[in-house]
């Protein structure tokens, strides 16, 4: 560019665009997800996908999944799924069985990297339900 006021404000803007994806990594705030029309699970937590087995519950775990996806974990796993590179795609874990004790423990703990807080832990704030939920959509988003 020739002209350095222009020059100079398209490179602001992109610095404030990098800064801000570069401090959502790590730094999102876990958040409630409503999951009513869910089957209670209870105290004990699961080790497998209790939705993926009952056609009718899956299809509202799969909806709700979404919804609690969105506002958890797509701004590091990005939307639909579909990892932008901050975080692992998740489109690549295990199916079934395999990958469900991989995911409940991270999610329920979060991950922590070298002293650093890489994901938070969201046991406490996201229900059992959610967390299954989340895992029906992430399966639908799977090659």
């Amino acid at each position: 560019m020739r002209n350095p006021e222009i020059t100079a404000l398209v490179l602001a803007g992109l610095l404030a665009v990098a800064g801000t994806l570069a401090f959502a990594h790590g730094n999102v705030t876990p958040q409630p997800v409503d999951t009513t029309g869910l089957k209670v699970l209870g105290d004990a937590w699961l080790t497998e996908n209790p939705y993926r087995a009952d056609k009718a519950l899956q299809d509202k775990a799969m909806e709700i999944g979404e919804k609690g996806y969105e506002s958890n974990c797509a701004a590091c796993h990005g939307l639909h799924a579909v990892s932008g590179g901050i975080a692992p795609d998740l489109r690549e874990l295990d199916a079934g069985k395999a990958g469900d004790d991989w995911y409940i423990g991270l999610t329920r703990r979060g991950v922590v990297r070298n002293g650093e807080r890489k994901m938070p832990a969201y046991e406490g704030t996201v229900s059992q339900e959610a967390m299954w939920a989340i895992r029906s959509y992430i399966e639908t988003r799977q090659h």
